[in-house]
């Protein structure tokens, strides 16, 4: 089995952190934008964050997965194969246990609509297959 290269894991984080957080801001400003302001005016969501550096710390969030994706993607491309194919399934499955459980939950319990879990799992999945098939593309022993 072959080390890792660990600058290209590096390489594709930073760059699939960046792909993953201009799809999440797309979403978040031109697709959720209207709702979040109906749902603030209802009172079902705040109209500030709890937490004054939320969207620093939400962006990071977004380059720590993108890491981790391309490190799963590096570690399974030996076993998997190198290729798309590989990136899309890595993404799926990281896309899939950071999106969907917890905003099945809110769309179940939360009284918001149910788009907003919706496309909260959609930046989640989206973003971590975009962000693989960037890691896999930038990958090279």
């Amino acid at each position: 089995m072959a080390a890792i290269n660990k600058k290209r894991v590096l390489l594709g984080g930073l760059v699939g952190g960046l792909v993953w957080n201009v799809w999440s801001i797309l979403v978040h400003t031109m697709i959720l934008g209207p709702r979040y302001h109906a749902a603030q005016e209802s009172g079902h969501l705040l109209a500030a964050p709890r937490y004054g550096a939320f969207m620093p710390l939400w962006m990071l969030t977004l380059f720590v997965l993108a890491f981790i994706t391309a490190k799963f993607y590096a570690a399974l491309r030996g076993v998997c194969g190198p290729g798309p194919m590989t990136a899309i399934s890595v993404g799926l499955m990281i896309g899939f246990a950071a999106g969907f459980p917890e905003n099945f939950a809110t769309s179940a319990w939360v009284p918001v609509s149910r788009w907003l879990p919706f496309w909260w799992a959609l930046d989640m999945g989206v973003g971590a297959v975009a962000s693989a098939l960037i890691a896999g593309w930038l990958y090279r022993e």
